[in-house]
């Protein structure tokens, strides 16, 4: 029954899943911006407070979704700092949610990543005296199938979230509804076909995932050893 649902082409089933790719897709391009940014600038710098930086991030790789719902609700909700902008239970508020969640997943594993290429290239870059944004952008580079292995990763962690969604975005039907909460949604009214379905989607995309990543690594290392 459920592998007939997504045979059939069902339109709340396709809105559902339409949703949460462009929820995640939005989250993760965010977070990318961001996490490589600093994972970079981390990475490649030397500053007071370095190691503090450094153990904030990997200590927030950790953050309950929960807790990250909740606190995206009190600054978006009425009485919140950010309430004018009307954004509760929204798509907005979702992939806001999502960003926070997955930006220090993609700064910690980045800035790891760059600097144990940087260590590398730092004497080179030394008698150059290559500027630090220069150095930045080449180990960037150097590196990019390593940190397209990070965003998916991080992509992962996006599309199987559940509980910050769930509160930021209400989990109302053709407007806030996800994969994740329609799941615990159409489980606890018992229509468990659909709740499979979108469970056999999302196995689906988290395998094509790992798949994409084992890809890029085993491309990293013919090109390493090149």
């Amino acid at each position: 029954m459920a592998f007939a649902l997504v045979a059939s082409g069902d339109g709340d089933l396709y809105e559902i899943i339409g949703l949460s790719l462009q929820v995640s897709l939005t989250a993760l391009f965010a977070s990318c911006i961001i996490g490589f940014g600093l994972g970079t600038l981390i990475a490649v710098t030397r500053f007071p407070g370095r190691g503090v930086a450094i153990i904030a991030f990997n200590t927030m790789m950790g953050l309950p979704p929960v807790v990250v719902g909740l606190l995206v609700y009190l600054a978006l909700s009425r009485s919140g700092p950010l309430g004018v902008l009307g954004l509760l239970y929204t798509p907005a508020a979702m992939i806001i949610a999502q960003t926070i969640l997955i930006t220090p997943i993609v700064a910690a594993l980045s800035r790891q990543i760059v600097e144990d290429l940087f260590n590398e290239y730092d004497e080179l870059f030394r008698s150059l005296s290559v500027p630090t944004l220069q150095a930045m952008g080449a180990v960037l580079w150097d590196a990019r199938f390593s940190l397209i292995t990070v965003a998916l990763a991080g992509f992962g962690r996006a599309i199987a979230e559940v509980g910050a969604v769930m509160i930021v975005g209400g989990n109302i039907d053709h407007l806030t509804r996800v994969m994740t909460t329609a799941i615990a949604l159409e489980t606890s009214k018992g229509d468990l076909a659909l709740a499979l379905a979108l469970g056999i989607v999302l196995l689906a995309i988290s395998m094509t995932v790992n798949a994409l990543a084992l890809s890029l690594r085993s491309t990293a290392a013919r090109q390493a050893y090149a």
